[in-house]
């Protein structure tokens, strides 16, 4: 039987607070933590060691003050940024006393996904301050991601006020950003550096790159090269040229079913016994390979959820393989005490419990506090079917889009059939306090509704089944091809969807659920020799979704009563080709869309909550 530790929780992400501007009249907000304790299953075993260990964290995207809400799994990752400063202080000294090298490394992306990172006022840069704190930790070394790319003030902070603190050692060997240079000349250079050669404290020579996957969705006045070029390129011949003690390939790249082998083939065409290991990201999943028996590629899941330890032997003659270890840590303190041999009297750092108190207050700087209304009981994006009243995406098309978008709306009274994509739907919302932070981290881009007036009914209600019905062929090459574009674009919530189904169903999720003793969590398959996970869990329920979601279509006269078919522009395309393929009287194009109002999508889910939550 497992026992339990605790970690301290948030009740509500944050203190509630009136409706108003910070300080703005005079009100003062309170965000201090109520802390409420939370019973984690600890780690089952301690770590193991080598000569060379690597913590890893990678696609943080602004989860710097932990999951703060009580329904399982958030608990799990409950850990702020500055107790994982702590944690790595204490595994830090951990290194000195075994007289082993320990590196810390990230594979990118660091904006986009809580309000720490996209609450700013107006004026502000996504992430500019959070990156503050980001800063304070001794990262090794930090590789460049997509969402560092998306729009181009942001790629220029980290250019500008990012990559210079860490010294030649922020990584983007494929992404140039185009600047003025200091003679007022249109260049293009490297966001970061293209690769880092340095000497770790036990004296071993490394080469590093950070490469990005062959990303294009890159925002104008940035460029992103393919990796397959990429390593044709003189300086990589260069950078590799020399042979260190190991390569450390950092990069926004999943570690399966992606291009690290093409990185991986053309340093192994010089150095064919050189240690290898990569630290790769972007997929949002845990995941272990090996691609030769002298190396190793780590992926350490998303949001602050996971964070990953690798170690390995390299103090061996030995030309045959090395012993390697890999871990999924859950990042909270239970499991940060435990692998530290500390306790609640002497686990927090002076540093550690600065950055925690740094990141409250930009909080209250960005008011994320602010009430919505109170969510009566947990909503979610996979672990309850669609349609259903705990599931997310029915909350947001059957009762957020039309309460939100008939807000002075001259057209609210004209019956309509309402469709967005399920992947406009990012995090659960869980019950409690519905805050900002809240609204920004479940549903945060900013699409515009558009609508197409004067459809007949009959013809409106059959576009969503339509756009989910992949069944024809014609159609089922559509979906692929949207599925691959997408993926350029960045979008990954296909892929880890399709993580969370496996490992539902591998893991025989229902029975393993049944166990009281196994908390809801991770539970990882992956091709790397023994058990990944820190912490044993029950897997995640999962139920499949469209695509495509839509609201409760209206009650008319007839087939021929004419409607609105109102969208968000993200699918503006698919759904006009939809439309002209199941009719042939109108053709649709894009001059007989309009706008149906200025409420943006990341906007309707609070609108709901104070109208129905309060």
């Amino acid at each position: 039987m497992l026992t339990f530790g605790f970690v301290f929780g948030l009740l509500g992400s944050l203190s509630a607070v009136s409706a108003c501007a910070d300080g703005a009249d005079g009100h003062t907000h309170d965000h201090s933590r109520r802390t409420v304790p939370i019973p984690v299953a600890p780690p089952t075993r301690p770590l193991v060691w080598g000569d060379l260990n690597i913590i890893h964290t990678t696609d943080s995207h602004g989860w710097l003050l932990g999951h703060q809400k009580t329904s399982f799994p958030e608990p799990n990752y409950s850990g702020t940024f500055g107790d994982f400063a702590s944690f790595v202080t204490h595994m830090k000294e951990i290194a000195l006393e075994r007289d082993v090298d320990l590196l810390l490394v990230d594979s990118g992306d660091l904006h986009d996904g809580t309000g720490l990172t996209d609450g700013f006022p107006a004026g502000g840069v996504d992430a500019h301050d959070a990156n503050q704190f980001v800063k304070q930790l001794p990262y090794d070394i930090m590789a460049i991601g997509n969402h560092e790319l998306y729009i181009y003030a942001n790629t220029l902070d980290m250019h500008t006020n990012f990559a210079p603190a860490f010294k030649g050692r922020y990584l983007s060997s494929n992404v140039n950003i185009t600047v003025l240079n200091d003679k007022g000349q249109v260049v293009s250079v490297p966001v970061g550096s293209r690769s880092a050669k340095f000497t770790t404290r036990k004296g071993r020579k490394v080469t590093s790159l950070g490469v990005l996957f062959d990303f294009t969705g890159n925002d104008v006045n940035t460029t992103v090269q393919p990796v397959a070029d990429m390593v044709k390129e003189t300086w990589f011949a260069e950078a590799i040229k020399e042979e260190p003690d190991f390569f450390l390939l950092v990069g926004h790249m999943p570690v399966a079913r992606d291009n690290w082998p093409a990185v991986f083939n053309a340093v192994r065409a010089v150095h064919p016994l050189t240690p290898i290991l990569i630290l790769g990201g972007h997929s949002h999943v845990r995941d272990c390979l090996q691609l030769d028996g002298r190396s190793m590629s780590l992926e350490s899941g998303r949001y602050m959820e996971t964070v990953g330890f690798l170690s390995a032997n390299l103090n061996t003659k030995s030309k045959g393989n090395l012993t390697f270890n890999r871990r999924y840590i859950d990042p909270n303190v239970v499991s940060y005490e435990f692998h530290t041999n500390t306790n609640s009297r002497n686990f927090n750092t002076a540093q550690g419990l600065s950055i925690t108190q740094g990141l409250n207050k930009l909080a209250s700087k960005f008011d994320l506090s602010f009430l919505f209304g109170t969510a009566p009981h947990d909503f979610t994006l996979s672990r309850s079917p669609y349609p259903s009243n705990d599931s997310l995406l029915t909350l947001f098309a059957q009762n957020a889009m039309p309460v939100a978008l008939a807000i002075n709306n001259t057209r609210a009274s004209i019956p309509n059939v309402m469709i967005t994509n399920s992947g406009s739907q990012r995090f659960d919302v869980y019950a409690g306090p519905f805050t900002k932070n809240d609204q920004l981290t479940a549903s945060p881009f900013a699409d515009s509704f558009l609508f197409i007036p004067n459809v007949p009914f009959g013809i409106a209600n059959q576009v969503l089944p339509s756009l989910n019905n992949a069944g024809a062929n014609e159609r089922r090459a559509m979906f692929e091809a949207r599925e691959s574009a997408e993926y350029g674009l960045g979008y990954v919530e296909t892929t880890y969807r399709r993580w969370l189904q496996e490992m539902d169903v591998r893991n025989d999720g229902a029975a393993r659920r049944a166990a009281a003793n196994l908390t809801l969590g991770y539970v990882t398959t992956d091709a790397c020799p023994g058990v990944g996970d820190d912490v044993l869990h029950a897997p995640l329920p999962f139920f499949d979704a469209p695509d495509f979601i839509g609201s409760i279509p209206p009650t008319v006269a007839s087939e021929d009563t004419p409607i609105d078919l109102v969208f968000v522009d993200f699918i503006s395309d698919q759904l006009l080709q939809i439309l002209n393929s199941i009719q042939n009287t109108t053709v649709f194009t894009n001059s007989d869309v309009q706008t149906y109002s200025p409420i943006l999508a990341n906007a309707a889910l609070g609108l709901y909550a104070q109208a129905a939550w309060n």
